[in-house]
Parts: C-alpha cells; structure tokens; sequence
C-alpha cells in the first residue's frame, strides 16, 4: 500500500503515514480529512485574492482623488536621498498615474536647494508640526513649475529618528502669480493718492483704501458697511444721487462732479469715476469708486478765471472782461437798433496825490472811486478799470446822445464830494471824462476806446474835472499831442524854453514887491507852445523834474542880475510841480542853486496848487517845513479851487495865498465873488499870512481888493509877463502915483 503524505493546515508542513499505519475504517475518515483540507485552501487562496483586488481598488481610489484634486503623492527616503511620486500616464490626464523615483536633487530647482534643506531641518528638529515648503520643481519639459510640498513622517527606526517622509504636492504656479498680483494690486491701492472704495449691490461700503479714509476723515470701522449716503451732500438734492445710482446700476458707469461731505461737515467737492463690475463666477455686482478732491482745483480754477477777468483791487472788471462785454453790447445794440456810449474816466492829477499820500493811501482812493462811479452809473452799466487811474463805463439802451453828456455830468456831481478812505481822511478827487458813441463814432470795441480815450485827453487839456464827446477833429489833438511829447525831450539843449515876469504890486503902500517867474517855449518848428498844453505832457513823461530845475536856476540868476541894478527887495515866486517836491531832494536841489547863484533864500518864494498840498497835507507840512528852516517862502497858487481844510492849512507852513483868478473875474459886481474874496482874505489874515488876488485885469477889481485889505496883487492890470530886460525897465519906470492908470505896459511888449 503506498504511503501517504498531506499538508497540515496548522503547521504548513507535510506529514508521512505509511501503509501500515492505515486501518479500513480510519481510512475513509483520512479521505475526508483530506478533502476538507484542499477545500479550506482554496478558499483561503480566493480570500487572499479578493483581498488583494480591495486594496488595488483602494490604490486606484486614491490615485483617482489625488488625480482630481491636484495633489501629487510622494515618498522621500532620508537615508537614501531617493524621492518616489506619482505622475500623470500622459499628457491627456486620463487619471491614470504611475509611479517614478529619482534622487531629489535632480527634480528641484539648484536655487531651491537650500530652501528644502531648511524646511527639512526645522521639521526634523521639532520646530514645525509638519514639513511645509514652497519650491520650484521641473516639470519634465525643461521648465519649472512652483509646488506646495506637505508632509510627515511615516517611519522611524529603534531611536525614533525618522527615515522616511511622504506627503502630497500641488501645483500652485498659477494661485502663486495670481497671489503676487493681488498683494500688487493691494500695495498699489494703499498707496494711490486717489480714494477708492468697493461697494456691494446696494451701494453699501465693503472695502476702501487709506486715501479714502484721509479723505472723508471717517475711520474704516464707521464706513464699512454703511451706505454710499454717508457721504452725501445737502448742496446736491437727493435725486442727483438716486441717478447717478440708478445709471450705474443700468448702464455699468458714471463719472462726472459732486459735492460730498466729511465726517466733520466740512464739504468738499470731488470728482467721481464709478464702474460696476460682475463676479464671473457668481455674477454677484460690485460697484468701483475712485474719487479726487478737486475742491482746491476748483478753488484755484476760480481764482485764475477771476484775475483773469477781473481788477483785484477794485474788484471792477478788467480790460478782458470789458472787451468781452462792449463787444456784445454792440451786438445788441445792432440787433435793437440803439446806441451805446462809452466813458474813459482819468482822475485828475491821481499821480500827484498818489505820490504825495503814498501807494496804500492810492490804492483806498481808488477802491472808493471805483464803488461811486458804480453807485453813481447804477448796477445795469458796465464799470470797469483799464489800470492806474483810468476807468471805463459802458452805457446801454441809449436814446440820443445828450443822455451820454447827462450820465458825464452827473459822475463829475458826483465827484464833488470828498471821498472817505479808511483812516477817516478825505480826499478831493475829480474825472475827466471822454465820450464815443456806437454807432456814431465807431463800431468795434477798439475803436470806440481810442476815441473815448482821445476825447479824455481833450477834456484834461481844457482844464480837468469836465467831459469831451469825441469828434474826428480830436485825432489831430491828438497827434499833435504826441509830436510835442517828442519835440519837448529836445527843449534843454535846444535852448527853447525862456522865462517871462509878470509883477506883483503891493496895495499898501503901493509898490513893486517881485515878480513870478512863468515859462515859456517857443519852438522852430511849432511855434509858441501854450504851458498848458506841455506842461501835462512834462509832468507825465517826468521831464518836468529837470525843466523844473532850469527854471529855478534861471529865475534867481534874473533875480541876481537885477540885484546887481539895485532892486535889492525883490523876490522872484517859481511855481513847483508836485513831481518836484515828491521825488528826489528838491530841498537840496533849492539849497544848491540859492548858493551857487548868492540869493538870500527869503528872497524865493515856491508856489504849489492847492490841490497838491491838500492831498495829504500832513505828509507835504513835513516836507514844506524843510523849505522854510531854509528861508524859502512859500505859498498856495489857485486858493479856492480845491477843497482846503482850516485845519491842515493851519498846520502848513506856508506864508502867502494867492486868490485864484476865477474869484476875481466877478469883482466888484458879482454877489458870489464879492461875497468868497473879502473871506478869504480875512481868514488867510487871521492865520498871519499875506493874501496875493491873481489876474487883476480892471481898476475897480483893484479898489474892491484895496478896500478889502487885500495885500497884492497880480494881473494884466499891473503889467503882463515880460521878458527880463522890460520887466527890469518897467518897475525903474514905475511910479506909486501911477497906480491908477491902466495899463502901464504897450501891447506891443506882450509877449
């Protein structure tokens, strides 16, 4: 009987039963045991194998979420240096993933070496829970790829130290670029000087950047959240809001200016860009802000459009603006078929009172001229300043031409009173005014300046404070005017300037007391040039500072010369020009010439107009007083035809006045002059001064003034101005009993 041999499930081993240890009937038991051992084996083996498929499924589970997650599963050996991980099967991501093993050097980036090893050494020194990295690895196709590499420790040998690490890996090369262009992005918003904010749906703040909040002055916790009407201003109504949202909410945009105010009420105005934008992913709607302060801009916009059109001092408009404005009056008026007038206004001898009070002092005149010039025309009409002292107005809807005179005549009114600075001070001030007419004379704007211009200039050379209306004879005034400006540089070296003598007569006793040097210019070329008519032109231009100097130079050589003869009393008077007293050293000039020339200063008398003293006469007593601690006389010319005060004159030290001729004409038969002459010369004798009447032309102005105890007088009636060799003979020849015989002098010596 053969030997039998079975495997013993227990033991895994075999075992021999020979033949003889078989019985019948145990044999059969030893069958069945037999069987049931091959069928324990088998199922065991098919255990095995569905064991097996599970944990393939598994693997494949896991390979398929890694797969779709983006995560890559990696194993890295310490001791070895060998890094296995799972790939892609092929470039069509198919989710099938193989597994690879390469040293780890060779798969990061030669830059990122040393990054890896730190993180590494943290990790397995303690200091992190974890291994966490991000670093740049190849990406098979000779590129480089950013990963964030995750791990822990998987497997320690017997001292715990760790052999192996697994983990997952990511690509975040594109979260990483888009990461960088949002802190980009964030950086850039800080820092922008514009304010921004982001605002949801409802127009309510999710997100704004500092320059917002310097902006509003709120801080951040009171804005986010809050609605877009916490900004709004009162200045805007509540519609405008709803609008500007109502578009951007249906058109995607808005841009323009707005009023906005601050958490502390002040308001600013601002301009505004709003964009709305959508989420693609959601579709949810966001609304972009980006707001500038423009309020200073807008502020300094203002101003320049101002200074642009308007006079900073008078706050009148300027030449632009009335250019503007005349030009489309003229339109107008060509339309409506009427006329309209313009008014150049000078202030007559502005210069003169604006060197003598100073240039603050002018600039308070000029701000109160200008308010009653607008007073005086009304608000309807055009009043403008053209610079210095000259002023424009232009008069709409005019009837006839006599209404621009009327208007004229009522600013020269309107002029008479005194104006009021500042300081409590007046000053008396009068225009000459110019008139030009549309269409009359003209019809652009330039034209119809020149010729009110011209006809300004008119009015000045036919004695101030009065109104010319413009003709076409005026244009040769004019050119002549210009042609005597030029001739009159020349005058000095010419030799053509000469002085004439007209005598001044003491009443009691009668005699010859001394004489007032008057100028005179004859030219080649023009003939005999009235003082009126070169003397403005002198002042203007300054040559009258040097003339002025020829002139009094020359009379006190006339006057030593005649010394020389024996008119030893006589004193010469030399009228002086405000320019001369105001600029320079005149005091000096006068000093130098009386002792180069020998006069005692007590035999020169300097006359100034009343309106020059008067103009600031606290100033000008400062200066006259320097003549008299000379011994320099002095005297007021044109008494009476300014506006004096009691006061200041009081105060001058002046030591003669000299009644204007406009108050003698009268004498004795007109109730006026008759009245304002014996007044005046009793009140210039209550302050201790000798009183002088000018242009006494008949006897009985000479006995009215006489008997008035007038102290001199000076006019045709005593002798008219003669050359000195005929006023030398005339006053050897007169005689005190000659006193009422008239004239004394041929008209064949006139000059």
């Amino acid at each position: 009987m053969p030997t039998l041999a079975f495997a013993d499930p227990g033991t895994e081993c075999c075992r021999v039963i020979e033949p003889s240890q078989l019985h019948v009937p145990g044999a059969a038991v030893l069958i069945a045991l037999l069987v049931l051992l091959v069928v324990l084996l088998i199922r065991r083996r098919s255990s095995e194998r569905a064991y097996v498929a599970e944990i393939n499924d598994h693997s494949d589970r896991l390979k398929l979420a890694l797969w779709a997650s983006g995560e890559r599963y990696w194993d890295y050996d310490i001791g070895s240096g060998q890094l296995r991980r799972l790939v892609d099967d092929a470039p069509q991501g198919n989710g099938r993933m193989l597994e690879d093993s390469m040293p780890v050097d060779a798969l990061l980036h030669p830059d990122d070496l040393d990054l890896a090893r730190e993180a590494l050494g943290h990790y397995l020194d303690g200091e992190s829970g974890r291994y966490q990295v991000q670093l740049r690895v190849t990406d098979g196709a000779g590129g480089w790829i950013w990963v964030r590499v995750r791990g822990r420790a998987v497997e320690r040998d017997e001292a715990g130290d760790v052999r192996r690490i697994a983990g997952t890996a990511l690509n975040v090369s594109a979260t990483r670029e888009a990461e960088r262009e949002r802190q980009i992005a964030a950086t850039v918003l800080r820092s922008m000087g514009e304010a921004v904010a982001v605002l949801d749906a409802d127009f309510r703040y999710v997100s704004v950047n500092p320059a917002f909040l310097r902006m509003t002055g709120y801080p951040e916790a009171e804005v986010l959240g809050r609605g877009a009407a916490l900004l709004d201003s009162e200045q805007n109504d509540s519609a405008f809001y709803r609008r500007i949202r109502a578009q951007a909410r249906r058109e995607g945009h808005w841009s323009g200016e707005l009023w906005q105010r601050r958490k502390d009420g002040e308001e600013l105005l601002a301009a505004l860009e709003l964009r709305t934008v959508r989420d693609a992913d959601d579709g949810s709607v966001l609304h972009v802000c980006v707001l500038n302060d423009i309020t200073q801009q807008k502020r300094t916009e203002q101003e320049l459009r101002y200074l642009a059109n308007f006079d900073t001092l008078t706050g009148l408009p300027n030449r632009s603006l009335l250019s503007e404005r005349l030009s489309r009056a003229i339109v107008r008026a060509h339309r409506e078929d009427s006329r309209l007038a313009v008014l150049f206004l000078d202030l007559d001898r502005f210069k003169d009172v604006n060197d003598s009070l100073g240039h603050a002092a002018g600039d308070r005149i000029l701000r109160a001229a200008a308010v009653r010039l607008q007073q005086t025309v009304g608000a309807q009409h055009t009043v403008a300043r053209l610079g210095g002292d000259e002023f424009t107005v232009v008069l709409e809807g005019l009837d006839r031409p006599d209404d621009a005179e009327y208007m004229a005549r009522e600013i020269i009114n309107a002029f008479g009173a005194p104006l009021s600075l500042d300081d409590r001070r007046e000053v008396s001030i009068s225009p000459s005014i110019g008139i030009s007419l549309y269409p009359d004379h003209a019809q652009v704007p330039t034209e119809l300046l020149k010729q009110a211009d011209t006809a300004m200039y008119q009015a000045k050379a036919a004695g101030r404070c009065t109104f010319m209306r413009y003709n076409d004879d005026m244009d040769l005034a004019v050119r002549q005017r210009a042609t005597i400006s030029g001739a009159l540089r020349k005058v000095l070296d010419r030799g053509e300037l000469r002085l004439v003598f007209q005598p001044r007569l003491s009443l009691s006793p009668p005699r010859i007391t001394g004489v007032e040097a008057l100028l005179r210019w004859s030219s080649p070329e023009h003939g005999d040039i009235p003082p009126a008519e070169f003397i403005p032109i002198a002042e203007e231009s300054g040559l009258i500072l040097e003339i002025g100097e020829w002139v009094l130079r020359e009379a006190c050589l006339v006057l030593q010369r005649w010394r020389q003869h024996g008119m030893d009393t006589l004193n010469v008077s030399v009228n002086v020009s405000v320019l001369q007293l105001l600029r320079g050293d005149f005091v000096g000039v006068v000093a130098r010439v009386l002792d180069d020339v020998g006069i005692p200063p007590h035999l020169l008398e300097l006359e100034l107009t009343e309106s020059v003293l008067m103009a600031n006469a606290e100033q000008t007593a400062e200066r006259l007083q320097a003549f008299r601690t000379l011994g320099v006389s002095l005297a007021i010319d044109d008494f009476g035809t300014g506006y004096s005060s009691l006061a200041y004159l009081k105060r001058l030290p002046i030591t003669t006045i000299k009644i204007d001729k406009a108050f003698v004409d009268g004498l004795p038969h007109d109730a006026e002059d008759a009245a304002i002459t014996p007044t005046i010369v009793a009140m210039a004798h209550s302050l201790g001064l000798r009183v002088v009447a000018e242009g006494v032309e008949t006897e009985g102005q000479m006995r009215f003034l006489a008997e008035r105890g007038c102290d001199e007088i000076q006019g045709f009636w005593v002798s008219p101005p003669l050359d000195a060799l005929q006023c030398l003979a005339f006053m050897r020849n007169w005689r005190p009993g000659e006193l009422l015989t008239a004239p004394h002098v041929p008209l064949a010596v006139l000059p």
